[in-house]
């Protein structure tokens, strides 16, 4: 794998380009110039254009599509109709549902979900569940926040805010007492504290990706709640359900993005928890860090653009380095933590920041 397309160069996608682009040849794709200078070529396009994006995609071995969920699908289409190796980052079941589909029969890899949840998270989950002989429970969090909160909804929209809203309202995969159900977003809230600042953590749409199907039969508790501060949760469901918008959800878009814009100073909360037996001896393993902005190349980005570029680059190296399978679907809990570390971009996911730039 050394011809690279990244499609959709907004907030990430840009910085997937960039940081691929030290190793591979990347070409962006998009329907507008980028804002920023880049440093690789781009083409000018429209992902809804079948022919020019199947045309486009065959000069290339593999495509990574930094666009929102509900667009995937034709890119994943016509990847696994040219054997090229598939990546994105999207955290929406029926899309990913989709794409295995397809990846049973598929010629080259299929890897959706490579983000941070899914993605990030059950990489490291998995770790964590590895090191005991039986499992009691997986409970899994993220949260991007602003690192100095202002309002009541305590947010920011640094990335997809429409991602955010599909989280927000799609029903959400777990298993309770040995038994693998749906759950409402938004329910289950659980307070959070840390490092002396209360959050509150609830359930959210997506984030454990396949890993309900993976440990089936062998957790009595496994879920997946997005972190907040407090009282966020109790106003989205008034903003959704009370005020009845949950049926509008580009106008919902539209007003959040108006009202709570991004901003460049945030924090990425990652936090896994598993319990479970060492033969007799009950026993709990956590992992947590707190990633912040980082300078890339001179250029400052926030933690949520290089911590869920980091992570879909990551995985990209694994393909292309032969340590992951070379076809098929690819399910991130079955992605080597100790190897996703040990990559260019995987490097800086560690406690002690490791950073070999060009």
């Amino acid at each position: 794998m050394k011809n690279i397309l990244v499609v959709g160069l907004g907030k990430v996608g840009s910085l997937v380009g960039i940081l691929l682009n030290k190793r591979f040849s990347v070409t962006g794709f998009d329907q507008r110039q980028p804002a920023q200078k880049l440093p690789f070529p781009v083409i000018l396009g429209d992902v809804s254009d079948e022919a020019t994006l199947t045309k486009t995609l065959d000069a290339f071995d593999g495509v990574v599509s930094c666009l929102p969920y509900n667009l995937n699908l034709p890119i994943a289409k016509a990847a696994y109709e040219l054997g090229v190796h598939y990546f994105d980052l999207t955290e929406d079941v029926p899309t990913t549902t989709a794409i295995r589909e397809m990846a049973a029969t598929a010629q080259s890899v299929m890897a959706p979900q490579c983000g941070l949840a899914p993605g990030l998270i059950g990489i490291a989950g998995a770790d964590l569940a590895k090191r005991f002989t039986k499992l009691r429970d997986i409970e899994l969090r993220v949260g991007a926040l602003p690192r100095y909160p202002n309002g009541l909804l305590g947010y920011s929209f640094t990335w997809s805010p429409a991602g955010v809203i599909n989280e927000y309202l799609n029903d959400c995969e777990v298993i309770a007492n040995g038994v693998q159900k749906m759950v409402p977003a938004l329910d289950g809230i659980e307070v959070i504290n840390i490092e002396g600042q209360e959050f509150e953590a609830f359930s959210t749409s997506g984030g454990l990706g396949t890993m309900c199907e993976t440990y089936a039969g062998q957790v009595d508790t496994l879920n997946y709640k997005t972190i907040r501060y407090p009282g966020h949760a109790k106003l989205m469901r008034f903003l959704l359900y009370e005020l009845i918008l949950k049926e509008k959800r580009a106008l919902v878009e539209q007003i959040l993005t108006e009202a709570k814009p991004p901003v460049q100073e945030d924090v990425v909360y990652v936090y896994a928890v598993v319990e479970g037996w060492n033969g007799t001896e009950l026993a709990r393993e956590e992992f947590y860090r707190a990633y912040h902005p980082r300078q890339i190349d001179g250029q400052h980005w926030r933690a949520i653009s290089w911590t869920t570029a980091g992570s879909v680059a990551a995985v990209v190296e694994l393909v292309a380095d032969g340590l992951l399978p070379q076809k098929g679907f690819i399910k991130q809990e079955e992605i080597p933590f100790d190897a996703f570390l040990e990559t260019r971009n995987g490097q800086a996911f560690r406690k002690e920041l490791i950073i070999t730039e060009a």
